[in-house]
């Protein structure tokens, strides 16, 4: 735990590189690696072993999407990735999360969240912000769009943990899921883990997903409950 976290930075743009990488070694954050492309970032990641990769979207010759699913696709020890991107509505973001990444920021980050954008997926957790999350489920989990689409059954999930997914997936923390539930919030973590567990999981960016492509949440049920959570 007294080890740096160490970052590998994949971004075509020089000034964008260079100013993250200021701001993540002034918190105490190696930046282990750059890359200007998807390959340079997959070789990067291979060659360094990094606890998180910050990935830009859109770069010349392979894209982050797919560098996310090569960086992705079955290593025993898959860093964490976060996806930059430019517009918070990007269509790729949407596979990109499907793919297995944590989460995403906006490059206008401040430094503050930047760092703990970092330290926050680095412990496990999804880098989510419920509304720019929920926007872009909601766009691109129509069917026939050209998405990574997770499928699973939650057959498998007891009541309480299809409940717990069902309000994961309208933006809750755990805070406000223990609250809700009346349950401590120590117990409200033992159902995240088992839900993520039996569906195969990484984070809870991708259990959003799931609760949306499968119908267990709606568009219109989550606005519902949001002008309901707004009014009181």
């Amino acid at each position: 735990m007294t080890e740096p976290l160490r970052v590998v930075l994949a971004d075509d743009q020089t000034l964008v590189r260079t100013g993250f990488r200021l701001i993540l070694g002034a918190d105490g954050i190696d930046v282990v690696a750059e890359a200007t492309h998807g390959a340079e970032a997959v070789e990067a990641v291979r060659r360094t072993r990094p606890d998180v990769v910050l990935m830009d979207i859109r770069m010349p010759e392979m894209d982050g999407l797919e560098a996310t699913r090569r960086i992705l696709a079955g290593a025993p020890d898959e860093p964490r990735v976060i996806i930059l991107t430019t517009f918070d509505l990007d269509r790729y973001v949407y596979a990109a999360l499907s793919a297995g990444a944590s989460g995403f920021l906006l490059k206008d980050v401040t430094p503050e969240q930047l760092t703990a954008a970092v330290r926050t997926v680095r412990t496990g957790d999804a880098l989510l912000a419920p509304a720019i999350t929920r926007r872009l489920v909601q766009r691109f989990t129509q069917r026939g769009s050209d998405t990574a689409a997770l499928h699973r059954d939650l057959a498998s999930l007891t009541p309480r943990e299809l409940e717990v997914l069902g309000l994961l997936a309208r933006g809750l923390s755990n805070a406000e899921l223990a609250t809700r539930l009346h349950l401590a919030e120590a117990t409200v973590k033992t159902h995240v883990a088992r839900i993520l567990a039996k569906l195969g999981l990484r984070d809870r960016v991708q259990a959003v997903i799931v609760a949306y492509e499968t119908g267990l949440v709606s568009a219109g049920a989550h606005e519902a409950a949001q002008q309901s959570t707004e009014q009181t």
